[in-house]
């Protein structure tokens, strides 16, 4: 399902729209705010040696931006780049690749997230392309288990339904509901995800619930199954996540504008779920 705002395929975009580009503002570089490793790979050095790394980075891309930057980095499999801009700030996720990343790489990170040039996007396509090997393939024993029984719905029978009636049983995964964020405020929801690695649905638990209609959560089930027929493409630059293919067969669901009007009407329900 879509997420507010749109999202791109390796790049998550959330938080504000895109701004401008404008001249930088400071001539000096404004420090890195509370910089962090997430999940950092074993098979890198120490992690005091990451966390300079990273250091280094933030300082680079703060320099660029005229403006502190937040940096996380991750090990991600499949979201490489994902950032929310701040009146103030630019928090930004970032796999450990880039800790090696030449200039011209950090440059296009600093224009796609820090400036919205979405033609930034292809050089950071091309630079993840050549990356490949460095992306976990496999999941870790301390990832989270896929459960798909939740206390209002059964994924599986959910998906066995959905792949039956629309897909002749022919979408191969693995269903199961999402873990539950720590409650914040937030702007931006993501109701479900593909993992076309491990061939992997995670649903976001906000939907388990009485409130929610089963209609919907079947929708957003069909929706991330789609993903495995019609995978992101790359043209001018940018990641299309949803191609017209895929956007075609998402309005033969049955219930398809139904479902975009609950959606609508109740996105402030399913933000502070």
């Amino acid at each position: 399902m879509p997420e507010y705002p749109p999202q791109m395929s390796m790049f998550t975009l959330a938080g504000s729209p895109a701004a401008p580009a404008r001249p930088l503002a400071l001539p000096q570089p404004q420090p890195p705010v509370r910089n962090r490793l997430e999940e950092a790979p074993r098979a890198l050095s120490s992690r005091e040696e990451l966390f300079a790394r990273a250091e280094t980075l933030a300082w680079r891309l703060s320099a660029d931006l005229g403006m502190p930057v937040r940096l996380a980095v991750t090990d991600n499999r499949s979201t490489m780049v994902s950032f929310r801009r701040g009146a103030n700030v630019l928090q930004l996720r970032l796999h450990h690749m880039f800790l090696d990343a030449p200039e011209s790489v950090v440059r296009a990170v600093a224009d796609y997230a820090g400036r919205g040039h979405r033609g930034a996007g292809g050089v950071l396509d091309d630079y993840i392309r050549g990356q490949q090997p460095r992306i976990r393939q496999f999941r870790r024993e301390s990832d989270a288990e896929l459960n798909p029984r939740g206390n209002c719905f059964d994924l599986q029978v959910l998906f066995d339904t959905v792949n039956r009636l629309y897909f002749q049983n022919g979408i191969q995964a693995r269903i199961g509901w999402g873990r539950m964020p720590p409650r914040r405020r937030r702007k931006s929801i993501r109701l479900g995800v593909y993992d076309h690695q491990t061939r992997e649905i995670r649903i976001h638990p906000a939907l388990d619930r009485p409130e929610v209609p089963a209609f919907f959560v079947e929708f957003i089930v069909f929706h991330e199954m789609l993903h495995q027929l019609f995978p992101s493409t790359g043209r001018g630059g940018r990641r299309v996540h949803h191609p017209r293919a895929f956007r075609d067969r998402e309005k033969a669901f049955p219930h398809y504008g139904l479902a975009l009007r609950w959606e609508r009407e109740n996105l402030g329900v399913l933000l502070r779920g």
